[in-house]
């Protein structure tokens, strides 16, 4: 079997997400549940096909950036479509400021995204609701914008925050307009967009509708108020309005609101009484520090497949020799990334600039030593003590220390039949200043 090079340095590219409903990125795919601590797609999956298909469920999702949330969601949607519901998969990030985010961008964003994919199903919807607010928004920001009154709901929309997306006076002036009428867009969305959808839906033979709404979790850390943070306002303060769209809703939140001190509100009121779910990172070390061996064989797979899709899993490893100088070597790159999905296709898409396969010994210690020199420029002296003491204790303790240790890729968060572990980022292990302190 000859590598192709020039298909796996694309199938490296770190910034990509895989499309499970795409055959080509499915050839990609390895299902990591096996070592992550339960079946958590699986999990969501089960919750709106099997226990509530007819009532409207919202839940939660999240974890480490870069650990595989898009692409599992991208498995849910699949799984979804294939029991016949109608799946509205959209990136926030695409249409929102994620620095500057609020209720009303939220709830816009999806009323814009739904009547979107809905109108190129052929299902026309009577947003009577919208044209008023959108004559009303026109007259109150005294903005010169033709909308026709026959013109698709998602253009309307669209025509809206893309004027108030080009000015952040504007903006803010559209919040204040909207902010008094959320329960109103909210009822519309129901009644107008989401209730006619669904009708629509069934009847055409589908079981009903689920929106997926990704890259929530990037929204800003920042305070909002002096003992608010923005997260805890926007899905606590706010939760239990985005529950209440009337049908199957998955959010992804941030991971800091799992450390915060209002953890339990937000599960009660956001999450219906239900924690979040969490994807943690693909463990390669057992807590006594022993090898994962599964977990190993997985992100083995993992490379093996990016090389050589079409071949069967067995193979796969007699072809190591073509990519590596020696197993060893793909072991080395695999541990290196502490299970960190995007880290370890960002390195193997270093080594690739650097040189062709097989990969020398030397090629990947250089590219290791660029990543762990990079992260070593991040980290402040008073934080190798917290990191020493998550090593010494396997924990992270509140969101002051999530802040500085795993949004910052300091430590990684794994699950095992115990539950949730933390260990440190193996590029930091390998530093003199982290073993003068061990």
């Amino acid at each position: 079997m000859k590598l192709h090079l020039l298909n796996f340095f694309k199938a490296c590219n770190p910034s990509t997400t895989l499309n499970l409903a795409n055959p080509e990125d499915r050839q990609y795919y390895i299902d990591f549940s096996s070592v992550r601590g339960g079946k958590i797609v699986e999990a969501l999956e089960r919750t709106i096909a099997r226990l509530s298909p007819d009532e409207p469920t919202c839940q939660l999702f999240t974890g480490h950036i870069g650990c595989g949330k898009s692409t599992e969601l991208f498995r849910l949607k699949a799984a979804l479509e294939e029991q016949k519901f109608h799946v509205v998969y959209f990136e926030s990030s695409r249409d929102l400021d994620m620095a500057n985010v609020n209720i009303s961008d939220i709830l816009l964003a999806v009323a814009r995204s739904v009547s979107e994919n809905l109108e190129a199903e052929g299902i026309r919807l009577k947003a009577g609701y919208f044209n008023n607010l959108f004559d009303e928004v026109k007259n109150f920001l005294q903005m010169p914008m033709e909308l026709d009154a026959e013109a698709e709901l998602s253009i309307g929309i669209a025509k809206i925050t893309a004027k108030t997306k080009e000015s952040p006076k504007l903006r803010e002036q559209l919040r204040q307009s909207l902010e008094p009428r959320v329960e109103g867009i909210l009822r519309a969305i129901n009644e107008e967009i989401l209730d006619r959808a669904i009708e629509e839906l069934k009847y055409r033979g589908k079981r009903g509708l689920v929106v997926i709404i990704d890259n929530l979790d990037r929204v800003s850390l920042q305070m909002a108020t002096q003992t608010r943070s923005f997260p805890e306002y926007l899905f606590i303060d706010r939760g239990p309005q985005l529950r209440r769209l009337n049908c199957h809703v998955v959010y992804t939140i941030p991971l800091s609101l799992i450390f915060s001190n209002e953890y339990q509100a937000l599960k009660n009121r956001f999450g219906g009484g239900v924690a979040p779910k969490v994807l943690p990172m693909v463990p390669l070390r057992q807590r006594d520090g022993g090898d994962n061996l599964q977990g190993l064989s997985l992100m083995r797979q993992l490379v093996l497949t990016r090389a050589f899709p079409n071949v069967d899993r067995q193979e796969r490893l007699l072809l190591i020799p073509e990519l590596f100088d020696s197993i060893e070597t793909l072991d080395r790159l695999c541990h290196i990334s502490g299970g960190h999905i995007r880290t370890l296709l960002g390195l193997l898409f270093n080594c690739l600039q650097q040189e062709d396969p097989p990969f020398s010994r030397h090629c990947v210690e250089h590219v290791i030593k660029g990543y762990r020199d990079d992260i070593i420029l991040a980290v402040e002296e008073n934080e190798w003590n917290l990191i020493s003491q998550v090593v010494r204790q396997q924990m992270v303790k509140g969101e002051q220390e999530y802040q500085v240790l795993l949004r910052s890729m300091f430590v990684f968060e794994y699950r095992d039949e115990l539950g949730r572990w933390f260990g440190i980022n193996p590029a930091l292990k390998e530093t003199e200043r982290f073993k003068s302190l061990v």
